[in-house]
């Protein structure tokens, strides 16, 4: 079983992570959309109590995944709630299958949690299906779009109770 490991999202292996993610978007980014545009994260966003960055990482300690947390606007009127984005989850190829994108989730899930989040938003692309089905199996539902995101195609949300 892969560990989570919360870091700095400067740190050396959370950049390899974002880079590896970014150019795997890039290549398989669908063409009628455009060129994808990747935006590496404000360490000060993903930094407690703003939000946590987690590495995903081996049994050799390894760098085979990421995600993060951060807080963004409060949800729209009348709720008012502490709403936490998800971004850049991603795993390498060799870890998925096994369920460790769901438990990156749950993880990133809990760790909002615990810095205040009462919703957790996130925006994909249709073209990520996998991605798409874990983010309803785990709870989530489509919403409006919260953000301007010209690579995403998809907006979701989840109350956290």
């Amino acid at each position: 079983m892969l560990q989570h490991r919360e870091v700095d999202v400067a740190d050396a292996d959370a950049q390899a992570m974002l880079t590896a993610y970014f150019a795997e978007r890039a290549e398989g980014f669908p063409p009628e959309q455009g060129e994808y545009r990747p935006t590496f994260p404000d360490p000060a966003q993903f930094a407690a109590p703003a939000g946590a960055f987690l590495l995903v990482v081996d049994e050799d300690r390894r760098a085979v995944g990421c995600g993060g947390v951060r807080r963004i606007q409060r949800s729209p009127e009348p709720e008012q709630l502490i709403r936490f984005e998800v971004k850049h989850l991603w795993l390498a190829p060799a870890a998925r299958g096994g369920g460790e994108g769901r438990r990156l989730l749950d993880a990133l899930e809990q760790r909002a949690r615990e810095l205040g989040a009462q919703e957790l938003v996130l925006d994909t692309n249709r073209s990520l299906e996998a991605a798409g089905g874990l983010y309803r199996a785990s709870g989530f539902t489509p919403i409006e779009p919260y953000n301007a995101n010209p690579n995403a195609t998809d907006w979701f949300g989840k109350r956290l109770g």
